[in-house]
C-alpha cells in the first residue's frame, strides 16, 4: 500500500527504470496526443507503461488509480505525476507532470489569442451557436458515466438532489457545499463517533484552506492565481465539477466573462488533449492575455502536484480509512449534484429555438448510443452551426 514511499529505484518496483529524458518525452507526447478523457488517457498510461515500457508492475498502477481517485483533482495528471514520482522521484515529478501539461497549454492558449482577434466575426458566433449544446450533451453524458462509476447507495443520491437544488436555486458557494457534502460522508460512513479519524481532516482540509484564500490580490494575475488555486482543489470525482464553480466565479462573481464566453471555454477544454481543466488555460487568456494563461494554467494544476507529493504517501498507507472514504464518497456525490445544476444553469443560455434543442437532444442520443470522440461531435455540430445561423439569424444568442 505504501509503494509511494519506496525508493524509485527499488528493482523490485518494475524491470526497467527511464532516464529523466525518456520521462519527460513520453508525457510531451501523451499530452500532445491524449484525447478521449480521463479513463481513455489513464487506460493507455496502464497499456504502455505497465506491458509494452514496463516501468511498473500491475499491482503499482492499480495503487496508482486508487490513490489519485481518492484525491482532488483532474486524475490523469495524478497518476501521471505519482508515476514519474515512482519512476524518478522528487524532481521526476515535476518533469514529468509539467511536460504531460505543456502540450494542452500550448494549444489552448493559442486557441485563446485566436479567439481574442477572431471572436467578433459572425462565423465564429455561428460556430458555438451549434457548439453549445452539444456541449452541454456532452457534460450530462460524462456526468452519467461518473455516476455509474462512483454513485452506490441512496444516501448519495440524496446529497446529489440537494446540491443539485442548492446550485440551481441558491447558487451558493461550490466549496461549502463539497465541505457540507463531506463532513455528512464521514458521519454516515465513517467511524467517526465510535473513533477519532485519523485521516479526514487532511483530506477535507484542501476544500476548506481553498474556501479561506482570500479573494482579493493587487492586480488581475493575482486574482486569476488565487481564484485557480482554490478551483484546483476542488475537481473532486472529475475535471468536470470545476464547471459550476467556474462558471460562478468567472461569471458571476469577478465578471470576467459572459455565459456565452464561458460556454466556448468548456467547449475548448472538451474537445483539447488532455483534462478538461486546461479551460483555465483559455480563460486566463482572455482576462489577460499569455501571463494570464500561464498563471491560471500553474494555479490549477498546482494543487494536484502537492496533493501527489504529501497527501498521497498518507492516503496509500491509510486508504482503507472509513473516515477518508466517507469523506470522499459525500464529496463525489456532490459533484455529481453540482454537474447536473450547472447543466441546467448552462442549458438555458445554449438552448434558444428548436434547433438548439434538437442539435442538444440528437448529440446527446449519439453519445449514448455510439462512442463518438468529442472533437468529432463538436466538428459536426459547428458545421450545423455554420450552415444555420445565417438562415434562421437567431436574435437570442448573446454576442460578445
Amino acid at each position: 500500500m505504501d509503494g509511494i514511499g519506496k525508493n524509485p529505484s527499488d528493482p523490485q518496483m518494475a524491470t526497467a527504470a527511464p532516464g529523466m529524458g525518456e520521462l519527460v518525452l513520453y508525457f510531451l507526447r501523451l499530452g500532445l496526443l491524449g484525447f478521449g478523457g480521463p479513463v481513455a488517457l489513464v487506460g493507455q498510461m496502464e497499456r504502455e507503461l505497465v506491458a509494452d515500457k514496463k516501468w511498473l508492475t500491475k499491482e503499482q498502477m492499480r495503487e496508482a488509480i486508487a490513490i489519485c481517485q481518492s484525491l482532488p483533482g483532474p486524475l490523469a495528471i495524478q497518476v501521471g505525476i505519482y508515476i514519474a514520482y515512482l519512476r524518478n522521484g522528487f524532481w521526476g515529478a515535476w518533469a514529468g507532470g509539467w511536460a504531460f501539461i505543456l502540450p494542452n497549454f500550448v494549444i489552448v492558449a493559442a486557441l485563446g489569442a485566436l479567439y481574442l482577434h477572431l471572436g467578433d466575426l459572425q462565423p465564429v458566433t455561428a460556430i458555438f451557436y451549434g457548439v453549445s449544446p452539444a456541449v452541454i450533451a456532452l457534460i450530462l453524458h460524462s456526468c452519467w458515466r461518473l455516476a455509474k462509476l462512483g454513485m452506490e447507495d441512496y444516501l448519495q443520491w440524496a446529497i446529489a438532489a440537494v446540491c443539485l437544488v442548492v446550485t440551481v436555486v441558491l447558487q451558493a458557494e461550490v466549496a461549502l457545499l463539497f465541505i457540507g457534502a463531506g463532513i455528512v460522508g464521514i458521519l454516515y460512513y465513517g467511524n467517526l463517533v465510535r473513533k477519532p479519524p485519523k485521516l479526514a481532516l487532511p483530506i477535507a482540509a484542501t476544500p476548506v484552506l481553498a474556501q479561506m484564500a482570500p479573494t482579493a490580490a493587487s492586480g488581475t494575475l493575482g486574482k486569476l492565481l488565487l481564484f485557480f488555486l482554490k478551483a484546483g482543489s476542488l475537481t473532486f470525482g472529475s475535471g468536470l465539477v470545476i464547471v459550476p464553480f467556474l462558471e460562478q466565479g468567472l461569471v458571476k462573481e469577478f465578471g470576467w466573462l459572459d455565459e456565452r464566453q464561458f460556454l466556448i471555454a468548456v467547449a475548448i477544454g472538451m474537445i483539447s488533449p488532455g483534462p478538461v481543466v486546461i479551460t483555465a488555460t483559455f480563460v486566463g487568456y482572455i482576462v489577460a492575455g499569455f501571463w494570464g494563461s500561464l498563471v491560471s494554467t500553474v494555479g490549477i494544476f498546482l494543487p494536484s502536484f502537492l496533493l501527489v507529493l504529501i497527501a498521497a504517501p498518507l492516503l496509500a498507507r491509510h486508504r482503507g480509512n472509513a473516515n477518508v472514504q466517507g469523506f470522499v464518497k459525500g464529496a463525489y456525490a456532490a459533484a455529481i449534484g453540482t454537474i447536473l445544476g450547472a447543466c441546467i444553469l448552462l442549458g438555458k443560455i445554449a438552448i434558444g429555438d428548436w434547433l438548439t434543442a434538437l442539435i442538444g437532444l440528437l448529440s446527446l442520443a449519439v453519445l449514448f448510443r455510439w462512442k463518438v470522440s468529442n472533437p468529432l461531435l463538436i466538428a459536426v455540430t459547428a458545421v450545423i452551426g455554420l450552415i444555420a445561423f445565417p438562415i434562421l439569424g437567431p436574435t437570442w444568442v448573446m454576442v460578445h
